[in-house]
């Protein structure tokens, strides 16, 4: 990521902050609207702490993008946690259609195409990363289950 794309996610971040609840909530029913199997990993869990969990992570991620050497072993050991919880590979995909869907909803007008493209850059970096994360939890699962 270039340092323009960086200023862009940590500028439309900072206005998305003060939303972040309505942010949150307006992402997970998207998320459940595009894949509604999606909210039976969820156990009937707190959806309003789930959503403060979301907002954390994407402060901690978007902070810490002008130092991904240090954000990717965190991101890694998410990854590692989400294949605990049975998210699968296709499941990035709605995620991020759905992070999309949400921060347009909450910029409006702000959410340029410019901005948009940075985002999905972003996202995809980091789910990318998590998906690695994911493969060892599981390659570590299949080498316990061997020995």
């Amino acid at each position: 990521m270039n340092s323009h794309e960086i200023s862009l996610v940590k500028t439309s971040f900072a206005k998305v902050a003060p939303i972040a609840e309505q942010a949150a909530a307006l992402f997970y029913a998207r998320l459940f609207e595009l894949d509604p199997s999606l909210r039976a990993l969820f156990r009937g869990g707190d959806m309003t702490e789930q959503g403060r969990k979301l907002m954390q992570m994407l402060s901690l991620a978007v902070n810490g993008l002008d130092r991904l050497e240090a954000l990717a072993p965190a991101v890694r050991a998410l990854g590692m946690r989400h294949a605990g919880y049975h998210v699968r590979d296709e499941h990035y995909d709605t995620v991020g259609e759905a992070l999309l869907w949400t921060l347009g909803k909450g910029l409006g007008a702000d959410f340029t195409a410019e901005m948009q493209a940075a985002w999905a850059r972003t996202y995809w970096l980091l789910a990318e990363t998590m998906k690695a994360g994911a493969r060892d939890a599981l390659a570590m699962q299949a080498r316990s289950a061997v020995a």
